[in-house]
């Protein structure tokens, strides 16, 4: 089988839910411009978003392979499209609301599908790795391009104006054109079809049977501290950009895009290091440089008071340097996640990651949740140290992770 369609099919189906995800962080700053909302308020758009996809992968990931994992993805991308298409006529904070539970139903279907997919179509633990992190790496252009995208509907005269709501216009576009990439791209799930004796409650009592193993456990408490240390990052920095740097809407849009980039790269060079260094030593010495940085940058986000900012060459340091924070924790998911996959059996794939989705969205809520509101309560220097606590609890959780990974996944 022809592998090239179906490979390029699962980058652009991340790239475009990586877009929608990721706007959350901008989408926040928009709706306290132009719908009044408090940080507080609108910092549930994040649960709004997770909520759905923790449920949603909860719910179908046991049997997912009965519908089968292409037509999820062609159900999520069309159903998605069309959800764009309505917010532009319906400008309100509850139509943002809606459209990122619309986004978290069907990134479930997609993230899903696509990590189940990747055992169909690799051989062994080493290409598994390499295409994870390609994939995962992908997914940060993704998220890099948003912030452009989103930033060229937005006008710093005035941040407010409905017109960025065009945006979703060009969103339902991209939706459409991935769908009919998909719908031309071969994909054989033969070997992960269920047997007829099998019923769904079997297979979902199975993935809850998965979830009760000793090195499982230790994995989802891993995925969980990542994803909120990363989505309490990205979600907040356009909101710290605009508040704390004193940088204008546009620009701390913008200028958020240094995360991603650095989150992309991270993982790109992580493919390539993680073939010849122990995954566990890259893992632990970014985290600790991530820790260094928001100790040693942090303080540098006080002495921008007087600054005038128009444009990138009269951003603050803080601006340029504290998102680097990306390229030191960016191996650590799709190491993990390929660690733990490429451990079971590929009719396992599909209930594992819907555990991987389920505990990534609940941990994508709890930080940005927390976070918005240590912004609230104390700004948002004092919101971002908070991100030590999570990074020093997941150095002892990956320790505990790797020497589990030495011992059979069955006990």
């Amino acid at each position: 089988m022809s592998q090239w369609a179906i490979k390029l099919s699962l980058f652009i189906n991340y790239f475009v839910f990586a877009i929608l995800l990721n706007s959350v962080g901008t989408v926040i700053l928009q709706v306290q411009n132009s719908y009044g909302v408090t940080e507080s308020a609108a910092a549930v758009l994040e649960a709004f978003k997770d909520l759905p996809i923790a449920l949603t992968s909860f719910l179908i990931a046991s049997f997912i392979a009965r519908i089968g994992y292409k037509r999820s993805m062609l159900l999520a991308l069309g159903f998605i499209g069309i959800v764009c298409l309505i917010v532009p006529q319906v400008p309100t904070f509850w139509m943002a609301k809606l459209l990122f539970a619309a986004t978290g139903v069907g990134f479930a279907l997609v993230k899903v599908s696509v990590f189940a997919t990747i055992g169909l179509i690799t051989s062994g633990t080493k290409q598994h790795v390499s295409l994870m992190n390609f994939l995962e790496s992908f997914f940060m252009v993704g998220v890099l391009s948003g912030y452009f995208i989103f930033s060229a509907f937005v006008y710093d005269a005035n941040p407010g104006s409905p017109s960025w709501l065009g945006v979703y216009y060009v969103l339902a576009a991209m939706s459409f054109a991935a769908f009919a990439l998909l719908l031309v791209a071969n994909l054989d799930e033969s070997r992960v079809e269920p047997g007829e004796s099998r019923t769904p409650i079997e297979d979902f009592g199975d993935m809850l049977k998965l979830s009760l193993r000793p090195l499982v456990l230790i994995f989802v408490v891993c995925a969980f501290l990542y994803v909120l240390i990363e989505q309490s990052l990205m979600t907040w920095l356009p909101t710290f950009n605009s508040t704390i740097l004193k940088l204008p809407a546009s620009l701390s849009i913008q200028m958020a895009s240094i995360l991603a980039v650095s989150t992309a790269l991270g993982r790109f060079f992580a493919g390539v290091i993680l073939a010849r260094v122990s995954w566990f030593k890259v893992l632990f010495y970014g985290l600790f440089l991530a820790g260094v940085l928001v100790v040693l940058v942090l303080p540098l986000a006080g002495q921008t008071e007087d600054r005038v900012v128009v444009g990138w060459l009269d951003a603050p340091i803080a601006a340029f340097i504290f998102p680097l924070i990306g390229f030191c924790i960016a191996p650590v998911y799709p190491a993990i996640n390929s660690i733990i996959l490429s451990a079971l059996p590929a009719r396992e794939h599909a209930p594992m990651a819907g555990l991987i989705v389920v505990f990534s969205a609940l941990g994508g809520t709890t930080g940005s949740i927390i976070t918005g509101n240590l912004f609230e309560i104390f700004g948002g220097r004092l919101a971002f140290y908070f991100s030590l606590v999570p990074i020093t609890v997941l150095l002892v959780t990956l320790y505990l992770f790797k020497r589990r990974t030495d011992e059979p996944l069955a006990t």
